[in-house]
């Protein structure tokens, strides 16, 4: 049997989306989750941002150092997490089960990640065959509250000539995602790095220019030139 749901008191829906958001901000990079990043994220003027970001350390779901990193405490991390579950099964259902796009995915993921019951997502989660990834290639954590990321790196950080497979494209620009589809750019995509600027990559021989957004939006696990099949 699977384990149960990972169990979260209900808050408003402007509480999920900020755990949700302080969590994601700081999983892929390594820039601290400020007041002004988030503003930036959540497109809400910075004073906004401020005051609840005050609610939710008098909540104790988060830790903030004055005009510094606003981190997540342990109990905000298992909301967190629990949100982003919801989002990233959601998404996972939308494209395998209904025939969403990629690029379509998310919009409606954040509408029904607040009121999915813990019953129906472990269901959907069933369905799925239990996923590890979700269509961008974000980690799904677990219904313990665990999650695994894989090593990578953004095609803007390898030299030319560097072979990895795609782990993750990111759904922050759609342009982005639908220029990777219709490239043939997809997970587990064997790509090649030809050149950066302008960005130039291989994909199964052929050559694709992408746009300079997709350098960083890109991740890849590089392969170890003595692994690779001659």
């Amino acid at each position: 049997m699977p384990d149960p749901p990972v169990a979260a008191s209900r808050w408003s829906d402007s509480v999920e989306n900020y755990l949700k958001v302080i969590y994601t901000h700081t999983e892929w990079q390594p820039a601290p989750a400020t007041v002004s990043a988030l503003a930036a994220k959540l497109q809400l003027a910075p004073s906004s941002v401020a005051e609840m970001i005050k609610k939710l350390d008098r909540m104790g779901l988060v830790e903030h150092v004055r005009y510094g990193a606003v981190t997540l405490t342990g109990r905000g991390r298992l909301a967190a997490l629990d949100m982003v579950r919801k989002h990233r099964l959601l998404e996972s259902y939308l494209v395998a089960e209904l025939g969403y796009s990629w690029d379509e995915v998310h919009d409606e993921a954040e509408v029904l990640e607040h009121v999915i019951s813990p019953l129906l997502l472990d269901r959907i989660d069933a369905r799925l065959g239990r996923p590890t990834r979700d269509p961008h290639g974000d980690p799904i954590p677990r219904s313990d509250g665990t999650v695994d990321r894989p090593v990578a790196t953004v095609l803007a950080d390898l030299a030319a000539g560097t072979t990895g497979s795609v782990v993750r494209i990111s759904d922050a620009d759609p342009a982005v995602l639908n220029l990777a589809a219709q490239a043939g750019l997809g997970l587990d995509s064997l790509v090649t790095v030809v050149r950066l600027e302008p960005l130039i990559v291989s994909v199964a021989g052929a050559r694709v220019q992408l746009p300079a957004g997709a350098a960083t939006a890109i991740w890849v696990a590089r392969f170890d030139p003595a692994t690779m099949p001659r």
